[in-house]
């Protein structure tokens, strides 16, 4: 049990990078994380909508769907606030210094 919850840790910290670095397949990959509560994480409306909105804007046509689908079962508070987030992350990444965001 311990070793799937580190690979399962491991697995979200590895697409985590990749969203860091504008990875469109991440964020996608998070957003059906946080909303099946996979890979170690508990199940958060507001963080799936705000990784499958990052999809969506990267060009993920199942982030597309997905982010529509979700709307469907949140406020439009919550909605707003996986927003705020999804714009305070690009802000964050946009800020970090290239040779972080492109390291291997």
């Amino acid at each position: 049990m311990a070793n799937s919850l580190k690979s399962a840790q491991y697995l979200i910290e590895s697409r985590l990078l990749d969203a860091a670095r504008g990875d469109a397949n991440a964020y996608f990959d998070l957003g059906l994380a946080f909303s099946t509560g996979t890979g170690g994480v508990d199940v958060d409306l507001i963080q799936a909508h705000k990784w499958f909105n990052l999809a969506a804007l990267g060009g993920n046509v199942e982030g597309q769907q997905c982010r529509a689908d979700l709307s469907d079962e949140m406020s439009r508070d919550e909605i707003a606030e996986a927003q705020r987030q999804a714009r305070a992350w690009l802000d964050e990444t946009a800020r970090r210094p290239a040779a972080r965001r492109f390291a291997a």
